[in-house]
């Protein structure tokens, strides 16, 4: 299977707006990794301040009170950059290998296993109340925020507003931006603490506004819904508030790779040639948070490789370029000894590898494609 996605930011960013952060492709995290560029800070803008003024009629027809809209709206503004990255979200292709491998790379597996061990007690309590597997509800908080580490910075009501105002899809997220009012008038939140993704997805499972309005969760008890705090126990409750409703049954698994034994479920296999896996309804639930299937494996994987499972067992078979992983983890470690550093050997090639391949190229006076090939990787031995 070849996958479209659309990068958004880079855990592995996608196209956002299933479940929490109703996504349509696959998606990890959609944050900016650190800081604001300056095309994510408020512009001058007066059609976009005229029609902020019409939509404080609309919202305070709606129940959201002038104190709310002026507090929310100090420091807001139109930004730029949202704009651009709504409209120009670039479409590329990734393998299901590809993407298990990034959503499973050894450095998330391990920052997954210290967070499930360093909350362990809060999770088995989410556990406990809602029957979702807390290894399940850990393998989303990777996949949307790193763990917490990328939760994004932008401003919610400064990205809801002006993607309501650009208006290809205004009618949605003005929705959005009125449940992110509201969220403020509840007091869950400041506004000047609302921070997401530039679409405005927001803390450690990136929930939309609407979807936080129905099913975010006080786990705490200190009467606010925080899914931002350091403390992630509200987000993480919120998740598994979310599949439960959708139909999570307890003590069930979200299925395996079928490498043995008859299968007792619904088989898949996404990528042609590579492994089949054999999915329960729990797996469908997690579909529902996230409608990829892709995604979906990427959980599922996840979570067990953080409850101290290996690997796939089963092999994909070559790329379009004619090669295997380990062909192209070899490719990537002799580049980065020549000199040309892909920024790591783990068999998905990337931008950087890309790069190095095409300096590696250009250095030998060779044409330059940064595209790798089984000659490229017998030049380099």
């Amino acid at each position: 299977m070849q996958m479209n996605r659309r990068l958004f930011g880079l855990g592995l960013g996608s196209l956002g707006l299933a479940a929490c952060s109703r996504s349509v492709t696959a998606r990890m995290s959609t944050a900016e990794p650190e800081g604001l560029p300056a095309d994510l800070l408020p512009a001058s803008n007066r059609a976009y301040d005229a029609w902020v003024v019409s939509f404080r009629e609309r919202a305070m027809g709606q129940g959201i009170t002038s104190a709310t809209l002026n507090t929310a709206f100090q420091g807001a503004g139109f930004l730029p950059g949202v704009v651009t990255r709504d409209q120009n979200q670039t479409e590329f292709r990734r393998t299901l290998e590809d993407y298990l491998a990034i959503a499973a790379s050894d450095e998330r597996v391990e920052k997954g296993r210290a967070a499930y061990a360093r909350h362990r007690r809060t999770l088995f309590a989410i556990e406990e109340n809602t029957g979702v597997d807390a290894k399940i509800v850990t393998a989303i908080w990777g996949l949307e925020s790193y763990y917490g580490e990328r939760q994004g910075l932008i401003p919610v009501i400064s990205a809801t507003s002006t993607l309501a105002f650009e208006g290809r899809r205004g009618r949605y997220f003005e929705r959005e931006l009125i449940a992110a009012l509201r969220i403020v008038q509840n007091g869950d939140i400041q506004a000047s603490r609302m921070t997401g993704s530039w679409a405005g997805a927001m803390g450690h499972t990136q929930c939309m506004p609407t979807v936080f309005q129905e099913y975010a969760v006080d786990f705490t008890g200190d009467g606010r819904r925080d899914i931002w705090s350091e403390d992630p126990s509200d987000a993480l409750a919120t998740t598994a508030a979310y599949l439960e409703r959708h139909g999570w049954v307890r003590g069930m698994s979200w299925g395996r790779e079928l490498v043995s034994g008859s299968p007792s479920g619904t088989v898949i296999q996404p990528q042609a040639g590579g492994p089949q896996f054999d999915t329960t309804r729990n797996f469908r639930v997690i579909k529902r948070y996230n409608p990829s299937e892709a995604y979906a494996l990427g959980v599922g994987h996840l979570a067990d490789r953080i409850g101290g499972a290996g690997p796939l067992r089963g092999s994909f078979p070559p790329d379009a370029n004619g090669l295997t992983k380990n062909d192209r983890i070899a490719l990537q470690e002799r580049l980065t000894a020549r000199g040309f550093d892909t920024q790591g050997a783990d068999g998905v090639i990337g931008s950087n590898t890309e790069s190095a391949i095409s300096a590696y190229q250009a250095s030998r006076g060779l044409p330059v494609t940064g595209t790798p090939s089984q000659a490229l990787l017998q030049s380099l031995r």
